[in-house]
Protein backbone atom coordinates (compact mmCIF):
# COMPACT_ATOMS: atom_id res chain seq x y z
CA UNK A 1 0.00 0.00 0.00
CA UNK A 2 1.52 3.26 -1.10
CA UNK A 3 -0.17 5.24 1.66
CA UNK A 4 1.79 3.36 4.31
CA UNK A 5 5.02 5.04 3.19
CA UNK A 6 4.05 8.28 1.49
CA UNK A 7 0.85 9.50 3.14
CA UNK A 8 -1.29 9.20 0.03
CA UNK A 9 -1.07 8.01 -3.55
CA UNK A 10 1.72 9.47 -5.72
CA UNK A 11 0.67 12.78 -7.28
CA UNK A 12 -0.26 12.87 -10.94
CA UNK A 13 2.39 14.20 -13.26
CA UNK A 14 1.73 17.56 -14.86
CA UNK A 15 3.59 20.20 -16.83
CA UNK A 16 4.48 22.35 -13.84
CA UNK A 17 8.14 22.39 -12.86
CA UNK A 18 9.69 21.67 -9.50
CA UNK A 19 10.63 25.36 -9.31
CA UNK A 20 6.99 26.30 -9.79
CA UNK A 21 5.94 24.20 -6.80
CA UNK A 22 8.83 25.51 -4.69
CA UNK A 23 7.66 29.08 -5.32
CA UNK A 24 4.08 28.03 -4.60
CA UNK A 25 5.06 26.56 -1.22
CA UNK A 26 7.08 29.66 -0.38
CA UNK A 27 4.14 31.94 -1.14
CA UNK A 28 1.68 29.81 0.84
CA UNK A 29 3.98 29.75 3.88
CA UNK A 30 4.62 33.49 3.60
CA UNK A 31 0.86 34.02 3.77
CA UNK A 32 0.34 31.67 6.68
CA UNK A 33 2.48 29.68 9.11
CA UNK A 34 5.89 30.62 7.74
CA UNK A 35 5.09 34.23 8.52
CA UNK A 36 3.88 33.17 11.98
CA UNK A 37 7.19 31.38 12.59
CA UNK A 38 9.22 34.50 11.80
CA UNK A 39 7.09 36.66 14.07
CA UNK A 40 7.25 34.04 16.84
CA UNK A 41 11.06 33.99 16.74
CA UNK A 42 11.14 37.79 16.91
CA UNK A 43 8.64 37.79 19.79
CA UNK A 44 10.78 35.27 21.67
CA UNK A 45 13.87 37.44 21.16
CA UNK A 46 11.95 40.47 22.41
CA UNK A 47 10.67 38.57 25.44
CA UNK A 48 14.18 37.46 26.35
CA UNK A 49 15.39 41.07 26.15
CA UNK A 50 12.67 42.31 28.51
CA UNK A 51 12.46 39.85 31.39
CA UNK A 52 12.85 36.14 32.21
CA UNK A 53 10.26 33.99 30.44
CA UNK A 54 9.04 32.63 33.77
CA UNK A 55 7.78 36.13 34.67
CA UNK A 56 5.80 36.62 31.45
CA UNK A 57 2.51 35.42 30.02
CA UNK A 58 1.60 34.38 26.48
CA UNK A 59 -2.00 34.62 25.34
CA UNK A 60 -3.22 32.55 22.39
CA UNK A 61 -6.76 33.88 21.92
CA UNK A 62 -7.63 37.29 23.28
CA UNK A 63 -10.46 39.81 23.17
CA UNK A 64 -10.20 42.34 20.37
CA UNK A 65 -12.60 44.97 21.66
CA UNK A 66 -14.29 46.06 24.88
CA UNK A 67 -17.59 46.34 23.01
CA UNK A 68 -19.37 42.99 22.88
CA UNK A 69 -20.68 43.30 19.34
CA UNK A 70 -17.36 44.38 17.87
CA UNK A 71 -15.47 41.71 19.79
CA UNK A 72 -17.81 39.04 18.41
CA UNK A 73 -17.32 40.36 14.89
CA UNK A 74 -13.54 40.42 15.27
CA UNK A 75 -13.45 36.86 16.65
CA UNK A 76 -15.56 35.57 13.76
CA UNK A 77 -13.59 37.43 11.10
CA UNK A 78 -10.25 36.35 12.58
CA UNK A 79 -11.23 32.70 12.20
CA UNK A 80 -12.69 33.10 8.72
CA UNK A 81 -9.74 35.04 7.31
CA UNK A 82 -7.26 32.67 8.95
CA UNK A 83 -8.84 29.82 6.95
CA UNK A 84 -8.12 31.59 3.64
CA UNK A 85 -4.73 29.82 3.20
CA UNK A 86 -6.51 26.48 3.69
CA UNK A 87 -8.97 27.39 0.95
CA UNK A 88 -6.03 28.50 -1.20
CA UNK A 89 -4.12 25.20 -1.01
CA UNK A 90 -7.32 23.23 -1.67
CA UNK A 91 -7.96 25.42 -4.72
CA UNK A 92 -4.38 24.96 -5.97
CA UNK A 93 -4.70 21.18 -5.82
CA UNK A 94 -8.10 21.30 -7.52
CA UNK A 95 -6.46 23.26 -10.37
CA UNK A 96 -4.17 20.30 -10.99
CA UNK A 97 -7.21 18.08 -11.54
CA UNK A 98 -7.08 16.21 -8.25
CA UNK A 99 -9.51 15.93 -5.35
CA UNK A 100 -7.60 17.15 -2.26
CA UNK A 101 -10.28 15.98 0.16
CA UNK A 102 -10.01 12.37 -0.97
CA UNK A 103 -6.28 12.54 -1.65
CA UNK A 104 -5.41 13.88 1.81
CA UNK A 105 -8.11 12.02 3.70
CA UNK A 106 -9.85 15.26 4.62
CA UNK A 107 -13.30 13.69 4.42
CA UNK A 108 -15.81 11.63 6.36
CA UNK A 109 -15.33 8.24 4.73
CA UNK A 110 -13.95 6.63 7.91
CA UNK A 111 -15.51 8.47 10.85
CA UNK A 112 -15.08 5.64 13.35
CA UNK A 113 -11.38 5.08 12.68
CA UNK A 114 -10.66 8.79 12.39
CA UNK A 115 -12.32 9.65 15.71
CA UNK A 116 -10.73 6.69 17.50
CA UNK A 117 -7.26 7.60 16.28
CA UNK A 118 -7.88 11.31 16.84
CA UNK A 119 -9.05 10.72 20.40
CA UNK A 120 -6.02 8.53 21.09
CA UNK A 121 -3.67 11.19 19.78
CA UNK A 122 -5.52 13.79 21.85
CA UNK A 123 -4.85 11.78 25.01
CA UNK A 124 -1.21 11.17 24.14
CA UNK A 125 -0.37 14.70 23.03
CA UNK A 126 -2.49 16.26 25.79
CA UNK A 127 -0.63 14.39 28.51
CA UNK A 128 2.69 15.20 26.88
CA UNK A 129 1.76 18.87 26.64
CA UNK A 130 1.12 19.05 30.37
CA UNK A 131 4.48 17.40 31.09
CA UNK A 132 6.33 19.79 28.76
CA UNK A 133 4.49 22.80 30.19
CA UNK A 134 5.22 21.79 33.78
CA UNK A 135 8.89 21.14 32.98
CA UNK A 136 9.24 24.37 31.04
CA UNK A 137 7.70 26.45 33.83
CA UNK A 138 9.92 24.74 36.41
CA UNK A 139 13.04 25.46 34.33
CA UNK A 140 11.96 29.02 33.61
CA UNK A 141 12.00 28.59 29.82
CA UNK A 142 8.24 28.81 29.26
CA UNK A 143 5.93 31.76 29.74
CA UNK A 144 2.70 31.29 31.66
CA UNK A 145 0.25 30.36 28.91
CA UNK A 146 -3.21 31.88 28.82
CA UNK A 147 -5.01 29.91 26.08
CA UNK A 148 -7.99 32.26 25.94
CA UNK A 149 -8.51 35.71 27.41
CA UNK A 150 -11.84 36.47 25.79
CA UNK A 151 -14.57 38.21 27.76
CA UNK A 152 -17.34 35.76 28.69
CA UNK A 153 -20.48 36.33 26.65
CA UNK A 154 -23.11 33.91 25.38
CA UNK A 155 -21.21 33.59 22.10
CA UNK A 156 -17.77 33.01 23.67
CA UNK A 157 -17.80 29.16 23.71
CA UNK A 158 -18.90 28.87 20.04
CA UNK A 159 -16.30 31.49 19.05
CA UNK A 160 -13.55 29.59 20.87
CA UNK A 161 -14.64 26.30 19.31
CA UNK A 162 -14.49 27.97 15.89
CA UNK A 163 -10.99 29.21 16.75
CA UNK A 164 -10.00 25.65 17.71
CA UNK A 165 -11.33 24.37 14.38
CA UNK A 166 -9.46 27.10 12.53
CA UNK A 167 -6.16 26.24 14.23
CA UNK A 168 -6.58 22.53 13.57
CA UNK A 169 -7.42 22.95 9.89
CA UNK A 170 -4.77 25.58 9.24
CA UNK A 171 -1.94 23.67 10.86
CA UNK A 172 -2.74 20.11 9.82
CA UNK A 173 -3.89 20.79 6.26
CA UNK A 174 -0.97 23.09 5.45
CA UNK A 175 1.84 21.66 7.61
CA UNK A 176 1.04 18.02 6.91
CA UNK A 177 -1.24 17.32 3.94
CA UNK A 178 -0.23 20.17 1.64
CA UNK A 179 3.50 20.32 2.45
CA UNK A 180 3.95 16.57 2.18
CA UNK A 181 2.09 16.59 -1.13
CA UNK A 182 4.22 19.39 -2.57
CA UNK A 183 7.44 17.89 -1.20
CA UNK A 184 6.87 14.82 -3.37
CA UNK A 185 6.46 17.07 -6.41
CA UNK A 186 9.56 19.15 -5.67
CA UNK A 187 11.71 16.19 -4.68
CA UNK A 188 10.45 12.99 -6.38
CA UNK A 189 12.97 10.99 -4.32
CA UNK A 190 10.79 11.60 -1.24
CA UNK A 191 9.05 8.34 -2.11
CA UNK A 192 12.06 6.91 -0.29
CA UNK A 193 11.37 6.57 3.43
CA UNK A 194 14.51 8.37 4.59
CA UNK A 195 13.91 11.35 2.33
CA UNK A 196 10.32 11.63 3.51
CA UNK A 197 11.60 11.51 7.07
CA UNK A 198 13.56 14.68 6.34
CA UNK A 199 10.33 16.33 5.20
CA UNK A 200 8.60 15.26 8.42
CA UNK A 201 11.46 16.74 10.44
CA UNK A 202 11.46 20.02 8.51
CA UNK A 203 7.70 20.43 8.93
CA UNK A 204 7.98 19.62 12.65
CA UNK A 205 10.75 22.20 13.13
CA UNK A 206 8.58 24.85 11.47
CA UNK A 207 5.65 23.84 13.68
CA UNK A 208 7.81 24.26 16.75
CA UNK A 209 9.11 27.62 15.50
CA UNK A 210 5.74 29.31 15.23
CA UNK A 211 4.99 28.38 18.85
CA UNK A 212 8.21 29.91 20.21
CA UNK A 213 6.42 33.08 21.29
CA UNK A 214 5.22 30.94 24.23
CA UNK A 215 8.78 29.94 25.16
CA UNK A 216 11.23 27.15 24.45
CA UNK A 217 9.09 24.46 26.10
CA UNK A 218 6.08 24.83 23.78
CA UNK A 219 8.45 25.08 20.83
CA UNK A 220 10.03 21.75 21.69
CA UNK A 221 6.68 20.18 22.56
CA UNK A 222 5.14 21.18 19.25
CA UNK A 223 8.19 19.93 17.38
CA UNK A 224 7.61 16.51 18.96
CA UNK A 225 3.91 16.77 18.13
CA UNK A 226 4.85 17.49 14.51
CA UNK A 227 7.06 14.41 14.38
CA UNK A 228 4.28 12.19 15.74
CA UNK A 229 1.61 13.68 13.48
CA UNK A 230 3.89 13.41 10.45
CA UNK A 231 4.56 9.75 11.14
CA UNK A 232 0.86 9.04 11.65
CA UNK A 233 0.03 10.70 8.33
CA UNK A 234 2.68 8.65 6.52
CA UNK A 235 1.36 5.51 8.18
CA UNK A 236 -2.35 5.98 7.49
CA UNK A 237 -2.52 8.54 4.69
CA UNK A 238 -5.34 10.54 6.30
CA UNK A 239 -5.18 14.02 7.79
CA UNK A 240 -8.65 13.92 9.38
CA UNK A 241 -7.49 12.15 12.60
CA UNK A 242 -4.87 14.86 13.04
CA UNK A 243 -7.47 17.59 12.57
CA UNK A 244 -9.70 15.90 15.15
CA UNK A 245 -6.88 15.51 17.68
CA UNK A 246 -5.74 19.11 17.23
CA UNK A 247 -9.29 20.40 17.51
CA UNK A 248 -9.82 18.51 20.77
CA UNK A 249 -6.53 19.80 22.18
CA UNK A 250 -7.35 23.43 21.43
CA UNK A 251 -11.00 23.14 22.46
CA UNK A 252 -10.03 21.80 25.89
CA UNK A 253 -7.27 24.39 26.22
CA UNK A 254 -9.55 27.30 25.31
CA UNK A 255 -12.52 26.22 27.40
CA UNK A 256 -11.07 24.30 30.35
CA UNK A 257 -7.32 24.90 30.72
CA UNK A 258 -7.47 26.23 34.32
CA UNK A 259 -9.66 23.27 35.30
CA UNK A 260 -7.19 20.84 33.70
CA UNK A 261 -4.27 22.39 35.58
CA UNK A 262 -6.21 22.22 38.84
CA UNK A 263 -7.10 18.58 38.21
CA UNK A 264 -3.42 17.71 37.76
CA UNK A 265 -2.25 19.87 40.64
CA UNK A 266 -0.49 22.35 38.36
CA UNK A 267 -2.57 25.45 39.07
CA UNK A 268 -0.54 28.63 39.37
CA UNK A 269 2.20 27.43 37.02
Amino acid sequence: MTELTTGGAPPRTDARSRRFYAWEVGIVLALSLGRSAIYAVLQLAERLSIAPLAEQTATVQRSRSRAEGFDAAYQLLDSLFALAPVALVIYLVLLSGENPFRRWGLDFRRPGRDWALGAGLFGLIGAGTLVVYFAGRSLGITAQIVPADVTEYWWTPPALLLAALRHSLLEEVIMIAYLFDRARRIWPQTTDGRAMGAVVLAAAVLRGAYHLYQGFGPGAGNLLMGLIFGWIYLRFGRVMPLVIAHFLLDAVAFLAFPLVLTSFGLAGL
